[in-house]
């Protein structure tokens, strides 16, 4: 399957994205959206990355595009400087994906390109290249990053504890353990890799889980943290290991940083509508732009809206100017994993409690989430499109226990007794995720085994056919 845009930019196999199509879509992207003048671009640490870039670089500069390149650094770091600069930029990531793969994140001068955006890139595919410009090196963007953080929450915000940062090659690995420093805690740099480690923070599997809990009782940490491969998506632990889902770390972020509004997508935990806190909440589909384009109607409707978004996987939007514990947080309109790590365990501290006593006191409802890897789209599609369209189907695969039906994103049932099930293909890799949502966690994560084990049953039948 040729590279293309998902949930979050472009995506393909490293052998699709050759030199001449990233240079294809840089020109389109180029003539199709702003870009005030100069393009950021940024890179994971993939093998493949530096030379996307190359080609990123080389096909905006014959544009008459000044390139500013800032090296290896997190996602949000690049959206950060970029949009203060009034300027477009370009990350080449794929996420937390496999490094057989790997991706293109474009932005344009107030943030992440919309799904409209995505529709005009396309129809200006096939420019020729054009004459020529200059590159220069910046390498500040990162630092402003860490700043941003130590300002907002200051010196002695996780004074006392202590926090193990699995570093495995996540681009913020060493951001990480300077912020946690910075903001006072003891930080313990564990499992730092060579080779790109694929870490989806929304579907760790069992033997990460238990890694985790035995760092956490060797090293008595009050908390592990990281991020996927681009550090816009974040993982925290409790104490004793537990993981703390991203739209739980999205619910106590929003409600840590006085948020009146959040958007947030239909597979994130409904128990955010249980919270007081909050004025009112906005479900989307899957996908940052969705969740931006939400943001963005809420403060065209009211400019002071205190609006953020979170995606299930953690990834945090903040759309207003926001205290806290030290300082301002100006607003970032992109998925970032920084503020939804430091505002919890912030929070937990300043509260003089757990983080696991702290999530204790949320409205009672667990999600859990996996997938299958290697299931091609097309067939995908075409097994949810006969549950869709065929009541008797879905009765057989859920064993008639549907109780309500909601078509947002991919088929999410209600089951008897109020547990969903929530089916639907990766946008960026040939994957079929199910989520859960239950009264308990061990509920959630039970329908996820069953149900995955349904769809591999049912797959492995061909009953379905590939497109």
């Amino acid at each position: 399957m040729p590279p293309k845009f998902g949930t979050s930019g472009l995506r393909g196999l490293v052998s699709d994205l050759t030199d001449a199509l990233v240079a294809d879509y840089t020109r389109a992207f180029l003539a199709a959206c702003p870009h005030g003048g100069a393009l950021w671009l940024g890179q994971d640490l993939r093998p493949s990355s530096p030379r996307i870039a190359g080609a990123v670089a080389e096909a905006a500069r014959a544009e008459g595009v000044e390139v500013i390149d800032c090296g290896a650094l997190p996602t949000p770091a690049l959206a950060l400087a970029a949009m203060a600069a009034g300027q477009a930029a370009v990350m080449i990531t794929g996420s937390h994906i496999p490094a057989d793969r790997n991706g293109l994140k474009f932005y344009v001068p107030t943030g992440e390109i919309s799904k409209a955006d995505e529709a005009a890139i396309g129809a200006a595919l096939g420019r020729a290249p054009g004459g020529g410009a200059a590159a220069r090196t910046q390498r500040e963007a990162a630092d402003d990053y860490v700043a941003r953080y130590l300002d907002g929450f200051g010196a002695e915000a996780l004074k006392g504890l202590r926090i193990g940062v699995y570093q495995h090659s996540s681009v913020a690995r060493d951001l990480m353990v300077e912020v946690v420093r910075g903001l006072g805690a003891e930080a313990v740099a564990l499992a730092r890799s060579d080779d790109f480690v694929p870490v989806d923070t929304e579907a760790l599997d069992p033997d990460t889980r238990a890694m985790l809990a035995g760092w956490c009782a060797e090293h008595r940490l009050d908390a592990v943290i990281s991020t996927d491969g681009d550090a816009d998506r974040p993982m925290v632990t409790d104490a004793a290991g537990t993981v703390v889902p991203g739209d739980v770390l999205g619910a106590l972020s929003a409600r840590s940083l006085g948020a009146g509004l959040v958007c947030t997508p239909v597979s994130s935990n409904s128990m955010i509508g249980q919270m007081p806190e909050f004025d009112r909440v906005e479900l989307t589909r899957i996908g940052s732009p969705f969740v931006i384009a939400a943001m963005e109607a809420a403060l065209a409707r009211d400019p002071a809206a205190r609006v953020v978004g979170y995606e299930a996987n953690g990834g945090f939007l903040l759309g207003f100017m926001a205290e806290g514990p030290a300082g301002q947080l100006a607003p970032l309109m992109t998925r970032d994993c920084l503020l939804p790590i430091l505002a919890p365990l912030a929070a937990a501290r300043a509260a003089g409690t757990s983080l696991a006593a702290l999530v204790a006191r949320l409205p009672a409802r667990f999600t859990a989430a996996d997938r299958i890897a290697g299931i091609p789209t097309a067939t995908s599609q075409a097994f949810l499109a006969r549950l869709r369209d065929d009541a008797g189907a879905r009765a057989a695969f859920f064993e008639g226990a549907e109780a309500g039906l909601d078509l947002t994103d991919g088929l999410r049932v209600t089951l008897d007794g109020g547990a969903v099930v929530h089916l639907r293909p990766s946008g960026n890799a040939p994957e079929f995720r199910c989520y859960a949502e239950a009264d308990s966690a061990e509920t959630a994560r039970a329908l996820v085994a069953r149900y995955l084990a349904k769809l591999e049953r049912t797959l492995g039948e061909s009953t379905v056919t590939t497109a």
